[in-house]
C-alpha cells in the first residue's frame, strides 16, 4: 500500500509501505476513503516536534472496515466508520469517564498502525475507538464530508465551547480562525450562544466564521485586539475559547475574559514555555482555565446525530481536496495559508 511519509521539514513523500493486518483479537483494519491534513501536522512539517524521518503521518481516518479480530463486536467488515484522532481502549479508568485521550494504552495512528494519510490503517482497539456511520449515510458523499471533521477539529472546537461553559444566550469569544476556531464558532452557535465574536487575521476565514454563526469579527492583533474585544463586550466575555495554541493567543484569551470568566483552551501549546502566560491576570480576576486535548470520542455520537439530521455541517472548512499523491501539495497549501483544511480522498 501507499502512505504519506515524513522525510524532514517541508518534505512529505508518498511511498510504498507494508499494509497493516489484524494481529490481535481487538484489531480492525480499515480501508481509508477519506482523511485530512491537520493544522497540528504543520508543526512537524515546519520542523517543530519532529517525528523520526520515515514515520507515517496522519490521524483523521474514515473508511470501510476490511477485517476484524475475533473479539471485535461493534463493527464488522463492510461497515463505514470514522475514527477519532486518539485511539482508546474504551475500558480503562479514563476511557470510562470520557477522557479517551488519556487512555492508558497510549496508542496512535502512526507506526505499525499505518498512519491515517494512507490507503489502510489498523485500529488496535476497535470497540473502544471506532464510530460506525449509519448504513443509510454510508455512501452519501456530502454527509461523509460533513462527518469527517468529527475525527478531530469539530470535536475539538466543541470541546473548547464546552470547556468555556458556553450555553443558551451567552456571549462567546473565539480566538483563532483556523479549522478548529471555525468549528468552535459552529459549536458555540450549536450550544445557543447569542453573540459570537470571532478573532482572526484572514478576511476569507472570518467570512466563513460569519456563515457559521459569528455575529462580530475582530481583526486587530495584540493589545489592539484586546481593546476591541473589551469594547464589544463592555469589559470582557464570560466565555472565551482559545483555538490556536500560541502563547500570544492564550494571553489574548486571558485578557478577553471577564472577571470570573472561563477560558476553554484546545490549541496545541506552542511557545508558552518561552513567552509565558499572564497567570497574574488569571489570579487577580478569578479566571478559570479549562480544556486541553479534546476527547473527541466522547462527543462523536452526539455530533454525528446532528450532522445526519442536517443541523450541523462543518464541511466548508475543507477548501482544497487532493488524492493521496497530492498530500505533499496539501501540506504546502496549508502551510502557506492557501487552504483552511485539506480533504484527502485516497
Amino acid at each position: 500500500m501507499q502512505a504519506a511519509i515524513y522525510r524532514g521539514p517541508g518534505d512529505i513523500a508518498i511511498e510504498d509501505v507494508p499494509k497493516p493486518e489484524v494481529e490481535s483479537p481487538t484489531d480492525a483494519v480499515i480501508r481509508v476513503t477519506h482523511t485530512a491534513v491537520c493544522g497540528s501536522d504543520l508543526w512537524f512539517y515546519r520542523g517543530d516536534n519532529e517525528p523520526e524521518p520515515g514515520s507515517r503521518v496522519g490521524h483523521e481516518p474514515m473508511g470501510i472496515v476490511e477485517a476484524v479480530g475475533d473479539d471485535v463486536t461493534s463493527v464488522a467488515p463492510g461497515d463505514r466508520v470514522l475514527a477519532p484522532f486518539a485511539i482508546s481502549c474504551g475500558e480503562c479508568e479514563f476511557c470510562r469517564k470520557g477522557l479517551y485521550t488519556s487512555c492508558v494504552e497510549d496508542e496512535s495512528w502512526s507506526g505499525d498502525n499505518g498512519g491515517a494519510q494512507g490507503e489502510y490503517v489498523k485500529c488496535p482497539f476497535a470497540d473502544g475507538t471506532l464510530v460506525r456511520v449509519p448504513d443509510r449515510y454510508a455512501d452519501d458523499e456530502d454527509t461523509l464530508e460533513s462527518l469527517l471533521p468529527l475525527t478531530d477539529v469539530m470535536g475539538t472546537g466543541h470541546h473548547a465551547a464546552v470547556s468555556a461553559g458556553v450555553s443558551e444566550g451567552d456571549t462567546a469569544v473565539v480566538i483563532g480562525d483556523g479549522a478548529v476556531g471555525l468549528c468552535g464558532v459552529l459549536a458555540a452557535q450549536r450550544l445557543g450562544a447569542e453573540r459570537i465574536i470571532a478573532v482572526g487575521h484572514h478576511d476569507d476565514r472570518l467570512e466563513l466564521a460569519k456563515e457559521f454563526g459569528a455575529t462580530e469579527t475582530v481583526t486587530e492583533r495584540g493589545e489592539d485586539a484586546t481593546e476591541r474585544i473589551e469594547e464589544l463586550t463592555y469589559g470582557g466575555a464570560n466565555h472565551v475559547m482559545e483555538c490556536v495554541g500560541a502563547a500570544s493567543a492564550m494571553n489574548t484569551a486571558i485578557a478577553a475574559a471577564r472577571p470570573g470568566g472561563t477560558v476553554g483552551y484546545v490549541g496545541v501549546p506552542y511557545g508558552v514555555d518561552e513567552e509565558g502566560l499572564d497567570v497574574f491576570s488569571m489570579f487577580s480576576d478569578n479566571i478559570a482555565l479549562r480544556g486541553g486535548v479534546a476527547p473527541v470520542r466522547d462527543y462523536a455520537e452526539e455530533l454525528l446525530s446532528d450532522v445526519v439530521q442536517g443541523t450541523l455541517d462543518p464541511s466548508p472548512i475543507f477548501t482544497k481536496t487532493v488524492d493521496l499523491d497530492g498530500v505533499p501539495e496539501g501540506y504546502r497549501a496549508m502551510d502557506e495559508r492557501e487552504a483552511i483544511k485539506v480533504l484527502v480522498k485516497p
